[in-house]
């Protein structure tokens, strides 16, 4: 049984597939992982959800804000995006269906046997990746709740931006899933910033730094795989941190790597596209 972890689709399945065809992916034996935003800007968002619900126990995915995005505009709490190309979804027959189980995906997993973590923008550099999991474990039950609509009314928004253990209620919710959805830039004490997507390369504010550059507890433990951040083109230059959006959408490749053997695999966009 092989493990293959892919970076974000955003809806470019016929990628994937080409991916799962050139490495004879077995969908009874083999395991997929997708390291959040299945959905938004690429031509087949509904039909990726599809199919990768069809794959059952052996598809693991974490939400990412694009798919976080979706489930607040079915129900009402936010607008399709103009670039995104979801709202096949929203006015299909079987979007109900889908959104609920969308919303019982985890936010941040852990594999059983390989003991890596993936998440769909990283760790904050103030906790160990248990620790993060056992906060994310705090938003599953909401989201898995009863009352997950109310959660998602108050999802929105760039504060808190540094983490306390004292936060409580919704703004606790809220920077759990900022740090674990939207997290690129840190200031050297963890505190979060959400306007700078450049690469590290063209940063020119000396005070922040990639999440996965800063001294923490987060790094180091265990290996960590997440997606998010199209500008990085998967460049991470470590073992122990794993990008793997490479920009797809963007008219780049979509990149899976198979864990066994840490060969990387990717995929050439096959339709050009735009931001």
């Amino acid at each position: 049984m092989a493990t293959y972890i892919v970076g974000d689709i955003q809806g470019c399945l016929a990628e994937l597939e080409q991916l799962l065809i050139r490495v004879d992916f077995d969908p009874l034996n083999d395991e997929l992982w997708l390291a959040g935003d299945l959905v938004a800007r690429g031509p087949q968002s509904l039909a990726t959800l599809r199919y990768v619900r069809s794959l059952g126990s052996q598809a693991q995915i974490v939400l990412g804000n694009h798919d976080l995005h979706l489930i607040a505009a079915w129900l009402g709490f936010a607008k399709v995006k103009k670039k995104d190309q979801t709202a096949a979804i929203l006015s299909a027959p079987d979007c109900d269906e889908l959104m609920h189980w969308l919303r019982h995906q985890p936010l941040i997993v852990e594999h059983p046997q390989h003991q890596f973590i993936m998440v769909h923008a990283g760790i904050s550099p103030q906790w160990a990746p248990q620790q993060a999991l056992q906060l994310a474990e705090e938003v599953h039950q909401v989201l898995r709740g009863e009352h997950y609509a109310e959660f998602f009314q108050h999802m929105y928004g760039d504060l808190p931006n540094a983490w306390s253990d004292d936060l409580a209620g919704f703004a606790r919710l809220r920077f759990i899933v900022n740090v674990l959805t939207r997290m690129r830039y840190c200031y050297a004490d963890g505190s979060l910033d959400f306007q700078n997507k450049q690469p590290p390369q063209s940063n020119t504010n000396v005070s922040l730094k990639p999440w996965f550059e800063i001294e923490g507890p987060h790094i180091g433990a265990q290996p960590i795989l997440f997606g998010h951040w199209a500008a990085l083109m998967g460049a991470t230059n470590r073992r122990d941190v794993i990008g793997l959006d490479t920009g797809c959408v963007w008219g780049n490749q979509l990149t899976m790597i198979r864990w066994q053997d840490q060969t990387l695999f990717s995929q050439s966009s096959l339709s050009q596209r735009t931001a």
